[in-house]
């Protein structure tokens, strides 16, 4: 926790560093808030220095649900020391929401913040993207989590079930992609034509799949420049992609990525959904047609560019936004809605189910009409011509079951607090998915501000079940947890 408060200092003093070169106001209010940080980080560790370093299943679940926690807590900092955000309940749900890549915003004039506070609000959606791949990747697998062990034995790095050296080992590789995705972004979008500035604060927030932007209007601030909204669509698709195949593709087997089921699949659904939304926008909805474009050329291409920025948006829970798709038409805002609980796919930055886990409760589902009909033949689940284990398939269908249930305990808690139905149900839905964006009051030109305290609370509290696993926070609360055997 300390080494984690430590680490957090170090990058709200990168942002005061940022701060300090574009002469705003917030400098020193966040070179406050960094020294005040790594005080405390020092003093946990300082307190801490005679214990044992032996990490176990309950300890694992313990630093991961109170590190993001810890991170929340000390990232509200910047926001209340400068006054960008002065009340303690907006900054949490600001600093949750990058943390947890969620994306969901309570601010309704980002473009007159400070630059130092803008680039505190990307770097707590990358820093949020960091840790999930370490988590994803190293750390629930070995926790049984989910099922997220399926694909455990595919990290790069050295085998077995300690943890120390599969994180090492892993996360070295995998920051390098993280990090060198980020820069390639950051770069591609200057060129096309964006400051410098908001170049590196929308790749910080796209390969989180976090959805932060600089710009009141999200990515819709660029309807006119399609080159740039195409290279932010490439990287969505690539950040919601498992970052191990990536890891394969720059080390030489891009053969084993076209036979990854999973990556299959999430690439189908794109391309059908994407289908579907365009069909639909073309023939009855107006986007915004870029003033570059002949007409009839310009209204195909934008429907196209539209519903295929969105399509990727939400599937990989990235959450920006070109248009307000809730005023397309009624069928895509259900379709929308629908596409909440997809989720990118295991070992990405992104939020939802996730697509592993949606394949295999179909396959299980499919197999057991045969298992039906012949009842003594032993029938398993195959992923990427593997058998999985009974216990991995039932531990995908509790964490579908859990999931559906606490969706509506989400969208009852925010019915109650007064919320109409479509924004209770999308709050839900958004927030435990960490999508950003949702439906009926809180849609993405409206934004989450009008929530009461307690449903901007709630809501954190869901993005943190939805960002990490659901298990890994609820086994916490539970009294046997804390037994001693």
């Amino acid at each position: 926790m300390g080494l984690l408060l430590l680490c957090n200092g170090g990058f709200m003093l990168l942002a005061a560093f940022v701060s300090g070169i574009y002469k705003d106001a917030a400098t020193l209010d966040i070179s406050m808030a960094a020294i005040v940080t790594m005080l405390v980080g020092v003093m946990a560790m300082f307190y801490t220095r005679g214990h044992r370093k032996e990490v176990k299943r309950k300890e694992g679940y313990i630093i991961v649900t109170f590190g993001w926690l810890i991170m929340s807590l000390s990232g509200v900092l910047p926001y209340l020391f400068s006054g960008a955000i002065p009340n303690i309940t907006d900054a949490f749900f600001e600093t949750i929401s990058g943390y947890t890549t969620t994306g969901a915003s309570i601010l309704n004039d980002i473009e007159s913040l400070p630059k130092g506070i803008l680039f505190w609000r990307s770097l707590t959606h990358w820093i949020g993207g960091m840790g999930i791949i370490v988590l994803a990747i190293a750390i629930l697998p070995l926790l049984g989590i989910g099922g997220m062990q399926l694909f455990a034995a595919e990290a790069p790095g050295p085998g077995g079930d300690k943890l120390h050296p599969r994180i090492t080992d892993t996360a070295k590789r995998l920051w390098l992609i993280y990090v060198g995705y980020t820069v390639a972004e950051t770069l591609l979008l200057k060129l096309a034509g964006m400051s410098f500035f908001d170049a590196a604060n929308h790749a910080l927030a796209t390969l989180s799949t976090g959805g932060f932007s600089t710009k009141n209007a999200s990515v819709a601030y660029w309807n006119n420049e399609p080159l740039i909204q195409y290279i932010i669509m490439l990287f969505m698709f690539l950040a919601g992609t498992n970052f191990v195949l990536s890891y394969f593709a720059f080390t030489g087997k891009a053969q084993r990525i076209f036979k990854d089921e999973e990556f299959k699949v999430y690439t189908f659904f794109i391309i059908i959904f994407t289908i579907v939304a365009s069909l639909i926008v073309w023939l009855q909805a107006d986007v915004p047609v870029s003033e570059y474009h002949p007409k009839v050329f310009g209204e195909l291409e934008s429907s196209f560019r539209h519903s295929l920025f969105q399509v990727i948006a939400i599937v990989t829970t990235t959450g920006f936004v070109t248009a307000d798709f809730t005023n397309w038409t009624p069928f895509l805002t259900v379709f929308f809605f629908g596409l909440m609980f997809l989720g990118g796919s295991a070992g990405s930055t992104s939020g939802g189910i996730k697509v592993m886990r949606h394949l295999l409760i179909i396959k299980n589902g499919i197999l057991e009409f045969k298992r039906t009909l012949h009842t003594n033949a032993i029938i398993p689940v195959r992923y990427n011509n593997k058998t999985v284990t009974e216990h991995i398939v039932y531990n995908i269908i509790a964490f579908f079951v859990l999931y559906m249930l606490l969706f509506i305990i989400g969208a009852l808690v925010l019915g109650f607090l007064g919320l109409d139905f479509e924004s209770a149900v999308g709050g839900a839905a958004s927030s435990l998915g960490n999508v950003g964006p949702a439906l009926g009051e809180l849609n993405p030109v409206v934004n989450f501000s009008k929530l009461p305290d307690f449903g901007k609370w709630w809501c954190g509290f869901l993005m943190l079940l939805g960002r990490l696993e659901l298990f890994t926070v609820l086994i916490i609360i539970t009294p046997y947890f804390w037994k001693r055997v």
